[in-house]
């Protein structure tokens, strides 16, 4: 089994990895292989609507000069997806989400019915806003979402802040845990997560 991630952060070693990184680690101990693909500083071309992939495009995108095609490709030989990024004004990167779009309208049938998640790094707001749009290209291609014992995000302006978000790098291993358990199929009985402290909630 192989769940396949995407960093859509600009920082290939940034607060996304980080946090992607968590759930690779978990999933590995699960015997599950991952892969990260880093869309980097590329400046990647939005969906123009052509038509192209509809019409004898054969589940790919007519543009062939960039990533999407690729990610399409190793998208048809996994089981699971994780996209991953920062967010900018309450949402995922643009860059990001110029690949999803067509990623996703090319070659949804690379996708359909494999679990996915995502995850989201902010120094501080705008977390759950950009869940809600990264988990939509799920909810509209038959994916079930993952989640975990808590929203998918960790909290930091750089990776070693992260690190210091114990209460969400304890999310994003439960979160390989889950994704763990729906690829393999086995049902969870009981407490079979661990929850950790409660960091970033006011009382």
């Amino acid at each position: 089994m192989k769940v396949l991630m995407i960093n859509g952060s600009g920082n290939e070693k940034g607060g996304t990895f980080t946090a992607l990184s968590a759930v690779a680690e978990t999933l590995k101990a699960e015997d599950v292989e991952t892969e990260i693909v880093q869309l980097g500083k590329t400046a990647y071309l939005d969906c123009i609507a052509c038509m192209g992939c509809r019409n004898g495009g054969k589940n790919r995108c007519v543009f062939n000069d960039d990533i999407v095609n690729r990610i399409i490709e190793k998208a048809e030989k996994s089981d699971g997806f994780v996209f991953g990024s920062p967010v900018y004004y309450a949402h995922p990167s643009g860059r990001l989400l110029s690949v999803l779009d067509r990623v996703f309208f090319a070659g949804s049938s690379a996708f359909r019915f494999k679990p996915g998640a995502a995850v989201v790094c902010a120094r501080r707001a705008g977390t759950t806003a950009a869940l809600d749009v990264l988990n939509k290209y799920f909810g509209i291609n038959q994916m079930p979402i993952v989640s975990s014992t808590y929203w998918n995000m960790v909290h930091g302006k750089t990776p070693e802040e992260v690190l210091q978000d114990k209460e969400g790098l304890q999310s994003m291993h439960n979160l390989g845990k889950a994704m763990a358990c729906l690829l393999k199929g086995i049902p969870q009985k009981g407490n079979a997560f661990v929850y950790g402290a409660m960091t970033n909630f006011i009382r």
